[in-house]
C-alpha cells in the first residue's frame, strides 16, 4: 500500500483470518510477562487478536475506541496519527474501563506497529488512567527495526522506498 509518494508498506489485515489470528495469539501468549492483568488494544483491526490472546491467556481485554459514545461517561482520550489513514484520530478509554485499569499491569497490543503513533496514544491513555504498561506487543513491527527492539513481535516488515 502506498502511504506517501514512493513509500509503500506491507498491509496485514487479520479481520476474518481466524487461523492466522489464533496462531499469532498462541505464539504471543508464550512471550507475555506473567504479571500482566489486562490486554489493551485500539479499535479496530487488532480486536480479533485481543480476543484470541484473551482466550489463550485468560486475561481480560479492553478496547480503546476511535469515537466517543455517550455511555462512555468520563472517558480519557489521546490523539494519534495512523500511517494507514494519514489522518489524526482520537482514542477513547471508557470510564468503566478506566476504573478497571487503575493500578493494573497492562500489555499494549496492536496488529502492526509502524510509526508508533497509535502505541504512543495508548501509552498516554494508560498513564492518565494510572495503569502500568508492562509490555508492548504486535504481530509485526515495521520500519526501523532498532526502534522496536523492546516490542514483543513475531516478525518485522520493511518499509519499501523507491529510489
Amino acid at each position: 500500500m502506498e502511504v506517501a509518494p514512493g513509500v509503500r508498506i506491507a498491509v496485514l489485515n487479520i479481520l476474518g483470518d481466524t487461523e492466522l489470528t489464533q496462531a499469532a495469539a498462541k505464539a504471543l501468549a508464550r512471550q507475555l510477562p506473567k504479571e500482566a492483568d489486562f490486554l489493551v488494544t485500539a479499535e479496530a483491526k487488532s480486536i480479533p487478536l485481543a480476543y484470541a490472546l484473551s482466550v489463550e491467556t485468560g486475561l481480560p481485554y479492553v478496547v480503546l475506541r476511535k469515537s466517543y459514545k455517550p455511555y462512555m461517561g468520563d472517558a480519557l482520550s489521546a490523539e494519534t496519527l495512523s500511517i494507514t489513514t494519514n489522518k489524526p484520530q482520537t482514542l477513547y478509554l471508557d470510564e468503566k474501563d478506566r476504573t478497571a485499569l487503575r493500578g493494573k499491569h497492562v500489555v499494549l497490543l496492536d496488529d502492526v506497529i509502524s510509526t508508533g503513533s497509535t502505541l504512543q496514544g495508548m501509552r498516554l491513555i494508560m498513564q492518565k488512567a494510572g495503569a502500568e504498561v508492562v509490555a508492548e506487543t504486535a504481530i509485526f513491527t515495521e520500519g526501523d527495526r532498532a526502534k522496536w527492539s523492546s516490542v514483543i513481535a513475531l516478525g518485522h516488515l520493511p518499509v519499501f522506498v523507491e529510489k
